[in-house]
């Protein structure tokens, strides 16, 4: 299958390279373009695209947001559309290296807490400015001070809590202004699926910074929750330990998403062969 997102030339085997000032390559992935890039590269990426002042929404996706775009259309357009998806899941790496065998693709994937880290770091030599958006005003808290401790240099020129329900127009209207005020280069997005990817297309297409969606980011840095043990994340079971921490909010979304994802994935290969 050939990715038809904006600003993107086919090349062969399904392989297409982004334009947009980047060297990344992206390929397929369950209908959706995701790069396949280091986790050093992709930082070195958002923290270019943030000095260069773009607009630009970057996602980071593992195998329940591409289970969620195979179902849901909007989604679906919306990550195709995209600046930049990241392969968040180690499933997500697994699948592209299957599909694309004739091609040497990174073995590891672009974990969103590692590379939230990661920029905070690179991004420090170029004076980059952060915007911390979503989860709880106690999260938020702990995970200013924890980055602050981290990062004794870098700058975060806001932070904010949003009500866990639909913004009204006003209420839209007056985070941008906040955001645009701030000064902000990247806005880090940490809304939960798929809410946090609908929020950055939203954001990137009415003011220019790189709005990153970055999942249970906020959550495991601040040390709200654990983060599973690197041998299960090295070996794709990090879904396994966040299921056992939270089996009553997790065990539909693994039971249905998983099978959705290897139906999305072997239906895009089918697709490619023909």
């Amino acid at each position: 299958m050939t990715p038809t997102t904006a600003g993107m030339t086919p090349t062969t085997a399904g392989i297409t390279p982004t334009t947009a000032g980047m060297t990344l390559t992206t390929v397929p992935c369950a209908g959706v373009p995701v790069a396949a890039t280091t986790p050093a590269r992709a930082a070195e990426t958002l923290v270019a695209m943030a000095v260069r002042g773009e607009a630009a929404d970057v996602h980071l996706c593992n195998a329940y947001t591409l289970a969620l775009a195979d179902r849901d259309r909007a989604l679906r357009d919306l990550l195709r559309a995209s600046a930049l998806n990241l392969p968040d899941g180690q499933g997500v790496v697994w699948a592209n290296r299957l599909a694309h065998r004739g091609s040497s693709l990174p073995r590891m994937r672009v974990y969103g807490p590692d590379l939230f880290l990661d920029v905070f770091r690179e991004g420090r030599p170029a004076d980059v400015r952060h915007y911390l958006l979503g989860s709880t005003p106690e999260v938020l808290d702990r995970l200013a001070a924890e980055l602050r401790t981290r990062f004794p240099q870098a700058r975060i020129v806001g932070i904010e809590s949003p009500p866990f329900r639909e913004l009204t127009d006003e209420e839209r209207e007056s985070q941008l202004v906040r955001i645009r005020a701030s000064g902000a280069q990247i806005v880090w997005l940490g809304l939960g699926t798929p809410k946090q990817d609908h929020e950055a297309a939203r954001l990137a297409a009415a003011h220019p910074a790189v709005y990153v969606a970055v999942g249970a980011a906020f959550d495991f840095i601040s040390g709200n929750k654990p983060q599973a043990p690197l041998w299960m994340q090295h070996h794709g079971l990090e879904w396994l330990f966040r299921l056992c921490s939270e089996p009553r909010r997790l065990w539909r979304r693994v039971l249905w998403g998983h099978p959705r994802f290897i139906w999305a994935v072997c239906k895009g290969t089918r697709k490619g062969c023909r």
